[in-house]
């Protein structure tokens, strides 16, 4: 079981509280884990990741056991403590401005 922490706009649009629990065959990659995530929540399809070529959104981020996996590839496995489900795998959505 994966835990997913998704910021509180795509938690509202996919009407979940809190964390989400997946299932993901090993090796528990970036793309198994939203190739999950938008196939049990199909509106957030596009949200995060581009729909035709499945990069991520510019402005949103990946975090796995507190160090920043947005730009590492995403067919890596992710460290062993998010695949077993001992901390949790964070997207969370960048702030820009001025």
């Amino acid at each position: 079981m994966i835990r997913v922490k998704l910021p509180v706009h795509l938690r509202t649009l996919a009407k979940v509280d809190g964390e989400v629990e997946l299932d993901v065959e090993a090796p528990v990659t970036l793309d198994r884990v939203l190739d999950e995530i938008e196939f049990r929540f199909p509106m957030l399809i596009g949200t995060i990741r581009d729909r035709g070529t499945k990069k991520r959104r510019a402005f949103v981020r990946f975090y796995a056991c507190e160090e920043n996996w947005s730009n590492s590839p995403s067919d890596e496995p992710l460290p062993d403590d998010i695949s077993s489900g001992r901390e949790p795998l964070l997207i969370i959505g960048a702030m820009a401005g001025g």
